[in-house]
């Protein structure tokens, strides 16, 4: 194959729809809703591979701050694997993040690889599978909408490496999901996000600062999807967050390992019971 034919590019809107096309076909199960709110983090941050005019590579690269980024959506149309192009797209995708501390979760399978590339293992994210249920809400929760943007984007930064306000303020407002915080004192003490998937349901984030909060929050965000396939991608750093899914009988279905170029960020994961997205972090 002709690699000077091979060209890669930053995505249009429409080409990230299309990665997540291909990431569901991979049995990622991404959100309805993603696109959107992932082009907000970073619109430069998502790059596609084409050859003759074919889309055949994608990767996100996205930059949340001159700090830190984080890969993922890292795929290669079946029939083109094998034939150096993925590797291509790897390659411009570490280019375009630079010298931040990197971060991304990746497969088990494909842990050593992401070593030779300076990654290093963190801890592993674990997804549960349940199905949601009624249940009672409790009276502190309101929906994270109410709440000033800028509380909710300072409170989110004590779980993620910097701020990103653009990525929430889509995030939080997808259609078909639901977005809840926790008050305490008249102050935020945890929130979630349930957003609507190509098969049920996944929570994340979920942030509190103890388990009972937690607990509340998960209780209401399930109660929006009764009968239906829930998921929850726990760290199994926080023993809390598998007690907790565990508790309401949920499997683990995946496993994947969070890595990182430059270190863990000192970021209290006993308060993280569920992570974003594994494609964004």
């Amino acid at each position: 194959m002709n690699h000077t034919a091979f060209k890669i590019r930053p995505m249009t809107l429409a080409d990230l729809e299309l990665s997540l096309e291909w990431a569901a076909t991979e049995g990622w199960n991404p959100g309805i809703y993603d696109a959107e709110a992932f082009y907000a983090a970073d619109s430069g941050g998502f790059l596609i591979g084409e050859i003759n005019g074919e889309l055949i590579s994608s990767i996100s690269a996205v930059r949340y701050d001159d700090t830190f980024g984080f890969i993922g959506l890292y795929i290669v149309k079946p029939n083109w694997r094998g034939q150096g192009f993925g590797l291509k797209t790897w390659n411009a995708g570490l280019k375009l993040l630079g010298d931040r501390n990197i971060a991304l979760d990746g497969v088990l399978a494909q842990v050593d690889n992401y070593r030779k590339f300076g990654f290093q293992p963190a801890y592993r994210h674990i997804r549960y599978a349940g199905l949601g249920m009624a249940t009672d809400i409790n009276k502190s929760i309101v929906f994270l909408s109410t709440l000033p943007r800028e509380t909710l984007v300072n409170y989110d930064r004590q779980y993620f490496p910097t701020t990103r306000p653009q990525f929430l303020q889509k995030w939080i407002n997808q259609p078909e999901s639901t977005a809840y915080g926790f008050l305490k004192n008249g102050n935020i003490s945890g929130y979630g996000v349930l957003r609507k998937c190509r098969n049920g349901f996944k929570i994340g984030p979920l942030f509190a600062e103890d388990s009972e909060i937690a607990e509340s929050l998960f209780l209401a965000l399930i109660n929006h999807a009764q009968n239906q396939p829930i998921f929850l991608d726990t760290p199994d750093a926080n023993p809390a967050a598998i007690a907790l899914a565990q508790k309401y009988n949920m499997q683990p279905v995946f496993e994947c390992m969070r890595m990182y170029t430059r270190g863990i960020p000192e970021l209290d994961i006993t308060r993280v019971f569920g992570v974003t997205t594994l494609e964004l972090g």
